[in-house]
C-alpha cells in the first residue's frame, strides 16, 4: 500500500524481532526501466527501527544471505553475504570490506498507528 506522498506500509513494529528483518519491494522503484524493482529491509537496532535499500554499495547486489537475515553472527553489524562488508545499523556506514567509507542507502521511515512506512528520501 502506498499513499500519494510515496510512503508505503511495510510491517508493524511488532513484526520486527531482534536479529531479524522484514524485506519488501519498493513500490515503483528500479535502477533503470528494464531492471527488477529495488528491495528494501527494515530491522530493529537498539529498540529503534532502521530502513535501508537492500543493495551493497560495492557491487549493487542484495546483502542478505537468507530471507530476513542481514546481521552478522553476533547481531552487531549488517553484513554483505557476498564479500563480508560490515555496516553500522544506525547509519548504514561501511566500516570494513571493499566498500569501506561508503554507506547503505537509507529510507525515510515513519512509525504510525497502523504500522511502519518507508519511502525514498525526497
Amino acid at each position: 500500500m502506498t499513499d500519494n506522498h510515496g510512503w508505503q506500509r511495510v510491517c508493524r513494529l511488532e513484526d520486527l524481532t531482534p536479529g531479524g528483518a522484514v524485506e519488501f519491494t519498493l513500490a515503483g522503484k528500479a535502477a533503470h526501466p528494464d531492471a527488477l524493482a529495488l528491495r528494501g529491509f527494515v530491522l530493529l537496532h537498539n529498540g529503534r527501527p532502521r530502513a535501508y535499500v537492500n543493495q551493497c554499495p560495492h557491487l549493487g547486489i542484495e546483502l542478505n544471505w537468507m530471507p530476513g537475515r542481514f546481521l552478522d553472527a553476533d547481531h552487531c553489524f549488517i553484513q554483505c553475504s557476498t564479500h563480508g562488508a560490515l555496516f553500522l545499523p544506525d547509519s548504514g556506514e561501511c566500516i570494513a570490506g571493499p566498500c569501506q567509507g561508503d554507506a547503505l542507502t537509507p529510507l525515510d521511515l515513519a512509525e504510525r498507528p497502523d504500522g511502519l512506512f518507508v519511502r525514498f528520501p525526497e
